[in-house]
C-alpha cells in the first residue's frame, strides 16, 4: 500500500496554520495570566481599604476594640455591587472572636509575612478573594486578625471582558492571515504550476530544455537538473537512434546478400557448387555477427550508454599483455612480429575491462590488418608523469595526414587501402577512450612510415582525487 504523501500546499499551509495556532493559544494563555494579574490589582486594592475601615470602625489595635459591634457589609444583592462581602476577627490561635463569617485561621499560615496577605478560595460554591491584616494589642498581650473576603463576580466580568477584547481580534488576525498565507502560496507556486503544464503540454519525443528565465531563484535549481536529466535523455536517445540507424544501414546488405545465397543453394543440385556456395553463407554469416558486435560495442560506449558507474582499479600493463598474447597466432599468419613492452611501474587506471580489451583488440587487428607480411607491430604501456599511455605501432603503410581527424568517423574507410571491414573499429576506439576520459592521438611511425596509436589514460589515483571515491 503506497503511502499517502501531501502537495506542497497542503504541507505548507498545514505547517504554517500550526505555527499560527500556537502563537494563538500561547498569546491566549498569557494574556489570561496577564488579565488575572491586571484585574486583581484595583480590586485588591479597594478590598484592602475596605478591610482597614471595618478595622477603623472595630477599633481594632486600639486596646479598646468594639468587638461586639456587628457591621453592615454588601451582601451582593445590589447589581451596582454584586458581589458578598465578609468579615471575620480572630485571635493568634485562629478562634473567632467576632464576623459575619467563619474565615478563621491561625496565625502560623502567615509564614511570618507582615502586612496584609491575599488569598483565594470559594464559599458556598463562589470563588472568593480574601485579604488578611494583623493588629497586635498597645499592651503586647494578644494579637488580633482580621479577616475580609469578597466573592469575585466583578473580577470575573472584568476578566471576561478584557479577554474577549483580546482573543476575538486575535481569531479575526489568524483569520486574516489564514486567507493572507493561502494567497501567497497560490500566488507563490504558480511558477511550479506553470512549469507542469509546460511539460505536460510537449509533445512526445520534445527533449529541448526549459526556460528557467521566468522562474524564481529557489525553482530554478529544480529546472536545471530537469534540464540536465533531458539533456541526458537526449544523448541516450540519440544513442539508440544511431544504433538503429547503423544496424539497419551495415545489415541490409549482408542480410540480403545471405537471403540470395540461401535460395541459390536451394536451387542447386549439384554438391560441390552447393558446398562452395555454404561456405560462402557460413563466411557472411561471420561478418555479419563481428558486424553486430561491433554495433553493440559501439553503443555500450556511447554518451548514455553504460556509463562509469562500473569502472574498477586496473592494471592496464596487465590487459595489454594478454589482449596482445590472444592475438598472436593472428600476426603469425600474416609472418607479422607482434611485440609487446612493458612499464616495469604502476600502470592502474579506473576502467571497464571489456571495453579496454575491445578497444586494444581493434588496434591490434587494425595494426595486423594493414601490415605487410614480414612486417612489425608493437603494443607497449608507458607512465608518463599523472598519466599511462598504451601504444600500438606498426610498419605499414600508414594513414595520409589528411585522412588523420576523419578515420574515427563510424564507417569511414581510407579508399586504395585493399583490406575489407565495416569502418567502425576505430569508431569504438574512440568511443571507448572518451568514456575513459583518455585522449587519443593519431601519429605518424618512425621515418614516416606505418602509424602509432596513443592512447593516454589518466592515473587511477589522479582520477579519484578529481572525481572522489566511487561507491
Amino acid at each position: 500500500m503506497e503511502s499517502y504523501v501531501p502537495s506542497l500546499r497542503s504541507y505548507l499551509m498545514n505547517r504554517l496554520l500550526t505555527s499560527l495556532y500556537l502563537l494563538w493559544l500561547v498569546s491566549t494563555v498569557v494574556g489570561y495570566f496577564a488579565t488575572i494579574n491586571y484585574a486583581n490589582q484595583p480590586y485588591d486594592m479597594v478590598l484592602l481599604q475596605r478591610a482597614q475601615a471595618v478595622a477603623d470602625q472595630l477599633k481594632l489595635g486600639s486596646g479598646h476594640e468594639k468587638l461586639e459591634q456587628v457591621l453592615e457589609l454588601p451582601d451582593g444583592s445590589d447589581p451596582v455591587m454584586p458581589d458578598r462581602i465578609v468579615y471575620t476577627v480572630s485571635d493568634s490561635e485562629g478562634r473567632k472572636l467576632a464576623g459575619t463569617a467563619s474565615l478563621s485561621t491561625p496565625l502560623s499560615y502567615r509564614r511570618s509575612k507582615i502586612g496584609a496577605v491575599f488569598s483565594n478560595g470559594e464559599r458556598g460554591g463562589e470563588k472568593t478573594r480574601t485579604v488578611s491584616l494583623v493588629y497586635p494589642d498597645p499592651a503586647g498581650v494578644r494579637v488580633l486578625q482580621l479577616h475580609v473576603s469578597e466573592t469575585t463576580h466583578q473580577r470575573q466580568a472584568l476578566i471576561r471582558g478584557i479577554l474577549a477584547n483580546i482573543v476575538i481580534p486575535q481569531l479575526l488576525l489568524i483569520l486574516l492571515a489564514v486567507a493572507a498565507v493561502w494567497y501567497g502560496l497560490k500566488k507563490g507556486l504558480l511558477p511550479l504550476e506553470r512549469f507542469r503544464s509546460e511539460v505536460a503540454a510537449r509533445a512526445r519525443g520534445d527533449l529541448s530544455r526549459l526556460d528557467e528565465a521566468r522562474a524564481p531563484v529557489e525553482v530554478r535549481p529544480l529546472i536545471d537538473a530537469v534540464n540536465d536529466l533531458l539533456e541526458r535523455l537526449k544523448q541516450v536517445m540519440s544513442a539508440q537512434q544511431r544504433f538503429v540507424a547503423d544496424a539497419a544501414h551495415q545489415l541490409r546488405t549482408p542480410l540480403a546478400g545471405l537471403k540470395t545465397q540461401v535460395e541459390l543453394a536451394l536451387r542447386e543440385s549439384d554438391p560441390v557448387r552447393q558446398q562452395r556456395i555454404l561456405e560462402y553463407v557460413l563466411t557472411s554469416a561471420k561478418r555479419s555477427s563481428h558486424l553486430i558486435k561491433q554495433l553493440l560495442m559501439l553503443a555500450r560506449n556511447e554518451p548514455g550508454g553504460q556509463g562509469v558507474e562500473a569502472f574498477l582499479p586496473l592494471d592496464l600493463e596487465q590487459i595489454a599483455r594478454e589482449c596482445t598474447m590472444h592475438w598472436v597466432p593472428f600476426a603469425l599468419e600474416k609472418d607479422i612480429d607482434l611485440g609487446f613492452e612493458e612499464a616495469h611501474t604502476s600502470t592502474d587506471i579506473l576502467g571497464d575491462a571489456d571495453s579496454l580489451g575491445e578497444m586494444l583488440g581493434n588496434l591490434i587487428d587494425n595494426a595486423i590488418r594493414y601490415t605487410p607480411r614480414g612486417g612489425q607491430v608493437t603494443v607497449s604501456v608507458k607512465h608518463d608523469g599523472s598519466h599511462v599511455c598504451l601504444h600500438v605501432q606498426d610498419d605499414g603503410p600508414g594513414i595520409p595526414l589528411e585522412h588523420h581527424a576523419l578515420v574515427f568517423e563510424r564507417f569511414y574507410r581510407v579508399l586504395g587501402s585493399g583490406q575489407s571491414g565495416s569502418g567502425l573499429g576505430l569508431a569504438i576506439v574512440a568511443e571507448v577512450a572518451k568514456r575513459h576520459d583518455a585522449e587519443l592521438r593519431l601519429e605518424s611511425g618512425n621515418g614516416e612510415a606505418g602509424c602509432r596509436f596513443v592512447v593516454r589514460f589518466p592515473l587511477a589515483e589522479k582520477q579519484l582525487e578529481l572525481s572522489g571515491p566511487r561507491s
